[in-house]
């Protein structure tokens, strides 16, 4: 056989690939949303600078995105990965060493007791190529596939947690505004009370009316204080969940934003269609980027079937005078090719191989919940969106008629026709259905923004340096 044939065939045996073809799982889902369409921006287009229109909320989401830890640690956790995959990288290209050595021996000449004694002086310096494996299987490349494609699936979960953290930060922001609303509301009914409740007493003690009225207000008030001091602790403890979320101290209270009524301060959304979800999600990016590593590994692990084929080699200078050294008799070089192959291994090697089949059969399973979740989060999301908008219209109707009603009740009583009772059953249901409102108003921005997130959001790059997703 001439060399340029063996030449031709160790390049033919070096391009195998022992990894099954990678195609991406079935998943079962539906061709549509089941939710009327929507006219807006699809998420992954729209900026979370744009989709928000509050100052204030995109302010703090700026600060969370630059000072949040657990987004610090992600970032870190995507160098780490881009570490390790360079590191595995690495091994598919032979590495050489410069070595160096100078050596004195003293010995007898002789095993003779009265033997002369001579001194020998050795140099030596070379350039040498460790044990460098032919990748003739596939299994250093393998290898270096599952480590790229675990780097690319970090970089995938930092731009999901930084999605979640935009959600996250919306969510608890929304609902302190909700509770700072709550409370400028419980405030105006705890006065109303305490008013009534002063009028109360003065019809007690003129004896125009029983004491009945009277406990019958102060109840009333009492139980506005109690509401308040809820709302005030829920506003404090959401201040401080807002705070961790954005890393630095905020001023309390925070500067004027936008009321929850206001259904302009986030921008509308289209859904798209169910498979723009597998290319708009980042976890779901970043299950597939897994799976992906796992198929390679199958190829590293089949590739322990065959033999590992070894390559060695150095050159240099070896001489007993350091003066000439680097002479031409004093050359030296060396070559060598070694094979390696387990006879008898007990299993391991097959037991290797199905366990990487088996991590990759879960992660196979992890991708398809992965996207089946994502399906029904965006219908969840436009569900929710469109049963908020009828439930807030039925409050707001609640709301004007326990208005109107607490007004009927007060001119009733104050003619006599009814008891207090009547008034108080009346401001009772009108706070209530405010402060139902308020919530509903509150939700319906909170399951918005989780619709924005389960679409995909925008615009979230990941940190500059982790942006080389195509290092190979």
């Amino acid at each position: 056989m001439s060399r340029r044939a063996l030449l031709c065939g160790l390049l033919l045996l070096s391009g195998c690939n022992l990894a099954p073809r990678y195609e991406p799982p079935p998943v079962a889902m539906a061709d549509q949303f089941p939710s009327p369409e929507t006219h807006g921006a699809r998420a992954p287009e729209l900026p979370w600078q744009d989709f928000f229109h509050d100052p204030v909320l995109r302010d703090l989401i700026g600060k969370a995105l630059d000072n949040n830890r657990d987004l610090a640690a992600a970032a870190a956790r995507i160098e780490q990965a881009r570490a390790q995959f360079r590191i595995q990288q690495s091994q598919r290209l032979p590495s050489v060493n410069l070595g160096g050595s100078a050596d004195r021996l003293r010995a007898a000449v002789s095993p003779a007791e009265d033997a002369p004694r001579v001194t020998v002086d050795s140099y030596a310096v070379q350039v040498g190529i460790p044990a460098f494996e032919l990748d003739f299987w596939g299994r250093v490349a393998n290898l270096s596939e599952s480590a790229r494609r675990q780097y690319l699936s970090t970089v995938e979960a930092e731009r999901a947690f930084r999605l979640s953290l935009i959600a996250n930060v919306a969510a608890s922001y929304y609902a302190m505004r909700s509770a700072e609303e709550g409370i400028v509301l419980a405030q105006k009914s705890l006065d109303s009370r305490r008013e009534t409740m002063e009028l109360a007493q003065l019809r007690m003690d003129v004896g125009f009316t029983s004491s009945i009225d009277y406990n019958q207000s102060y109840t009333l008030v009492t139980q506005a204080e109690t509401q308040l001091a809820q709302l005030k602790r829920g506003r404090e403890q959401t201040l401080h969940l807002l705070q961790q979320f954005v890393g630095v101290p905020l001023p309390d209270p925070l500067p004027p934003s936008l009321p929850l009524e206001d259904t302009t301060q986030i921008a509308p959304l289209a859904p798209g269609l169910p498979s723009d979800l597998l290319n708009d999600r980042p976890d779901v990016r970043a299950a597939e980027e897994r799976l992906r590593a796992a198929n390679a590994n199958i190829g590293a692990a089949r590739a322990l079937y065959f033999p590992t084929i070894a390559l060695t080699g150095a050159a240099g200078y070896a001489s007993d005078e350091l003066s000439n050294l680097f002479s031409g008799p004093n050359h030296l070089w060396t070559f060598g090719v070694g094979a390696t192959l387990p006879l008898l291994d007990w299993g391991r090697r097959r037991s290797q191989v199905e366990l990487a089949q088996g991590q990759r059969n879960e992660l196979e399973a992890t991708y398809q919940s992965t996207v089946q979740n994502a399906f029904r989060e965006v219908a969840d999301g436009l569900s929710a969106t469109q049963h908020n908008a009828e439930q807030i219209q039925a409050q707001i109707r609640t709301v004007e008629a326990q208005a109107a009603l607490v007004t009927t009740a007060e001119d009733r009583y104050g003619v006599g026709l009814t008891p207090y009772l009547e008034v108080l059953d009346a401001e009772r249901n009108h706070f209530a259905a405010e402060q139902t409102l308020l919530q509903l108003r509150a939700s319906d921005l909170q399951d918005r923004v989780n619709l924005y997130a389960a679409l995909g959001g925008g615009d979230l790059p990941p940190p500059q340096k982790t942006v080389a997703s195509h290092d190979r």
